[in-house]
């Protein structure tokens, strides 16, 4: 496969970050988040692993859930969810599914008899059905949940027997759904849902992987972020999972840095990427198979916050500069959202309604940004937000201003310009995969 290409070589060769004009900061400047908020680590209240004066560690707290994961084309949601209760009391947790690509959202509760653990996982199929993982002793146990009638149906699909075990996010051909369990030296690819016989193994990766992006739309290349076994530097990798787990270097900017790929497009080849080789942890974007060097925007390193790109705009093909992105903020004053696109080099920052899920959302291909959220008056909805057009001015309003910030939380009130993409350089994309 090819991979993205960093000053005109292929990935696996070593490279130099030549940082463009806009990105002429010196790495490490006063204010700079050390890190941004991973999916791990992302909880949808408030900083990601902070805790208030007082308070106990995050470890030693209850987990809270994470928030929505939603399928590859937008049409579901789910997630873990509690009635509210009284401060200090027990609750109880159960999966919840939200419809998203009707003309109105809904939410579906998915109750059994027992409540469910808070450090269970869902993940929510293109069928409608919502795969749940359970922690019973050291066994990982998977069902697929399901309305019927006034109950809910389970399907048990079997268990995986080990210590640690991570789901990845859902696979674009909506039926499949793919964990990593990571060993002394290696990490292994189960297919936990999809399979014919229950959980079934696909592939033994050498080094210790994590991550996990999809970078086609068939569900058959998944990049991870894998260690070698001896040590040294974290790189992205793309596994072919139909040719048994085969494994293709995928990010290579310098010799020693840390590269993971965070989110990518499979139609226009975008790629959003955390890496240190510009001497500090930064933010950047390439495009798969493009001979143009990796650039580090400035405008995606703002002081005091931490920025967390969660969607892309699909649908742009072969027009990567023209994406809108969108991006988890975690600041003091909560999570808002930022959108940015490669062309207009600049972060818009804009409210969010109340009860956001937190690093949850997808794009339309005409550039709407969907926004599930839940509060107190509006248990179920979703906000649509018109991606500014770059040569407006930046708005930001207060991110727990409502009055801006519900069934329109962007407060524009206009429809953006079009922006008219610019190429990168004139270059071809050379050696673009296609899907399958």
């Amino acid at each position: 496969m090819t991979a993205c290409a960093i000053e005109g070589k292929t990935a696996g060769a070593t490279a130099t970050v030549e940082p463009l004009p806009e990105d002429s900061g010196e790495p490490g400047e006063p204010g700079e988040p050390e890190a941004a908020v991973t999916g791990d680590d992302a909880s949808g209240d408030g900083l990601p692993g902070a805790a208030a004066p007082g308070e106990p560690p995050v470890s030693a707290r209850l987990r809270v859930p994470a928030p929505f994961t939603i399928t590859a084309d937008g049409s579901y949601a789910a997630r873990l969810t509690a009635a509210p209760g009284a401060p200090g009391a027990e609750r109880a947790w159960y999966p919840e599914r939200w419809t998203l690509d009707g003309p109105e959202p809904y939410a579906v509760p998915l109750p059994l008899d027992q409540p469910e653990e808070p450090d269970s996982d869902v993940v929510p199929l293109a069928d409608g059905r919502v795969l749940i993982r359970r922690l019973v002793a050291d066994r990982h146990t998977f069902s697929l949940l399901y309305p019927t009638g006034p109950g809910t149906g389970e399907l048990p699909l079997g268990a995986v027997e080990c210590t640690g075990l991570t789901l990845l996010p859902p696979s674009p051909d909506g039926g499949s759904v793919f964990a990593l369990v990571a060993g002394e030296r290696s990490t292994a690819i189960w297919l936990v849902a999809g399979g014919a016989f229950g959980p079934e193994h696909v592939a033994e990766i050498p080094g210790h992987c994590s991550g996990g992006v999809w970078l086609d739309r068939t569900g058959r290349l998944l990049a991870l972020d894998r260690q070698l076994p001896g040590g040294g530097p974290v790189k992205a990798v793309a596994v072919d999972l139909e040719r048994g787990g085969e494994v293709t270097p995928l990010l290579q900017i310098a010799p020693e840095s840390e590269d993971r790929l965070l989110l990518a497009d499979a139609d226009s080849g975008l790629l959003l990427i955390r890496s240190d080789a510009p001497g500090h942890d930064r933010l950047g974007w390439g495009v798969l198979g493009s001979s143009l060097p990796v650039r580090f925007p400035e405008c995606l390193r703002p002081a005091d916050v931490a920025v967390t790109p969660f969607a892309v705009q699909p649908g742009q093909m072969l027009m990567p500069e023209s994406c809108a992105v969108a991006l988890r903020i975690d600041g003091a004053a909560g999570s808002w959202v930022g959108v940015w696109r490669p062309a207009g080099r600049r972060l818009h920052q804009l409210a969010v309604p109340e009860g956001w899920q937190a690093g949850s959302g997808f794009w339309s291909r005409d550039g709407v940004l969907h926004l599930p959220y839940a509060n107190a008056a509006t248990p179920c909805a979703v906000a649509l937000m018109e991606a500014p057009a770059d040569g407006d001015e930046c708005r930001r309003g207060d991110p727990f201003d409502q009055a801006g910030s519900g069934a329109e939380p962007s407060a524009t009130p206009a429809l953006p310009m079009v922006c008219k993409p610019v190429p990168l350089g004139q270059a071809p994309l050379l050696g673009r995969m296609t899907p399958g």
